[in-house]
């Protein structure tokens, strides 16, 4: 299964963290505690947000169709009083064949 790009992405920031760290030397004490305490922070928030969504109660499609039949049967449908006022174009009727489509 593929990951999405969204689920990448604080993965990605946490590994070009990782990577200053590592690459420009500065090993104190400060950025081990500011890596640390990020990497714990987001791996609390992926795993409430795993959690979460599985915690989710699924709906049943057959719910879903009655919300939207029921919402179609409530909305009000207003018939066009004058379909003859200015603005509004008038079907017309079928007229004589044009002699390009004859053939």
């Amino acid at each position: 299964m593929m990951r999405s790009r969204a689920s990448l992405r604080p993965t990605a920031a946490l590994v070009l963290l990782f990577l200053e760290v590592v690459l420009l030397d500065t090993g104190s004490l400060s950025a081990t505690v500011a890596l640390a305490a990020t990497a714990a922070a987001s791996s609390a928030f992926a795993v409430c947000s795993l959690l979460a969504s599985r915690a989710a109660p699924a709906v049943a499609p057959t719910r879903v169709r009655t919300a939207i039949r029921d919402r179609a049967r409530r909305t009000a449908f207003l018939s066009q009083r004058d379909p003859d006022a200015s603005g509004r174009p008038r079907p017309r009727a079928p007229g004589h064949a044009l002699p390009a489509t004859v053939a």
